[in-house]
């Protein structure tokens, strides 16, 4: 939506500019947890086809395989996604700061599930269930296998994640925010030099209903002695006009009615 001509130029607020940098620093974590996941989901694949070989979720690594890639692809299209509402919001596009409130609410919920499903799996263990292996046996072997620094990193990546985003809604919903989003209206500019306004012919045209342009004799009438031709001079008095007759007669209006106490035209 662009903005109509004449509108004034809004200048954005600094709470307006530094939400959108906590978008693109959102998006950019994002994608650092893609590289992370896509360099690691090679070693979890083939510990849960270890930890599952001979049961009945044989196929655990394979589908774990799978999400990861499905939600790194979503995840690349959610970084792009908010760099481009970052970009949208420091034009003033009222549209994309609501689409922003909207999906920021919803990763706002995923972000905060997903760091407190780690922290309970963390603190928590299960039993075994059958030939299955336990939720602890599983996660002792993921952390021998991956880095000792993966974890703490992709904590400290969704916290930050997670407090970037929240303050980047927040500060769209500021007043200063509110003034900068709401639609201006267009200033009123003074018609250019030679411009007629609104009602009045060009110069050289005639004027509406009939009457004559300024400086030109009424149609019908001769010019005046001693006035040349083009020039403009009233209608003699007490002569009806040629085009309206019944308005120059003595007593009538302009819209031919009589007037109160004048006497009608005699007939002679």
């Amino acid at each position: 939506m662009v903005d109509a001509p004449g509108t004034p130029t809004r200048a954005r607020p600094g709470v307006v500019t530094i939400s959108s940098w906590l978008l693109i620093l959102f998006a950019v974590i994002q994608v650092l947890n893609l590289i992370l996941t896509l360099s690691t989901i090679g070693t979890v694949r083939d510990v849960l086809r270890d930890a599952y070989r001979g049961t009945a979720a044989e196929q655990a690594g394979d589908l774990a395989y799978a999400f990861g890639i499905g939600l790194g692809v979503l995840t690349l299209l959610l970084a792009v996604g908010m760099v481009v509402l970052a970009l949208l919001n420091n034009r003033g596009r009222n549209g994309a700061r609501i689409t922003t409130w909207v999906l920021g609410g919803i990763l706002i919920c995923c972000t905060g599930g997903s760091l407190v499903n780690n922290a309970a799996g963390g603190l928590t263990s299960g039993g075994n269930t059958g030939d299955m292996p336990s939720g602890e046996e599983i996660q002792r072997r993921l952390n021998d296998a991956l880095p000792s620094w993966y974890g703490p990193l992709t904590t400290l990546l969704g916290v930050l994640g997670l407090l970037a985003l929240l303050a980047a809604l927040i500060l769209l919903a500021l007043p200063k925010a509110n003034e900068f989003f709401r639609k201006p209206q267009p200033a009123w500019e003074p018609p250019l030099p030679g411009t007629p306004y609104p009602g009045q012919p060009y110069p050289g045209q005639p004027y509406p209903g009939g009457q004559p342009t300024p400086g030109q004799p009424y149609p019908g009438y001769p010019p005046a002695p001693g006035q040349a031709a083009g020039e403009w001079s009233p209608p003699p008095p007490d002569q009806p006009r040629p085009d309206r007759p019944d308005v120059d007669q003595p007593g009538r209006r302009e819209d031919g009615t009589q007037e109160p106490g004048a006497r009608p035209p005699s007939a002679s």
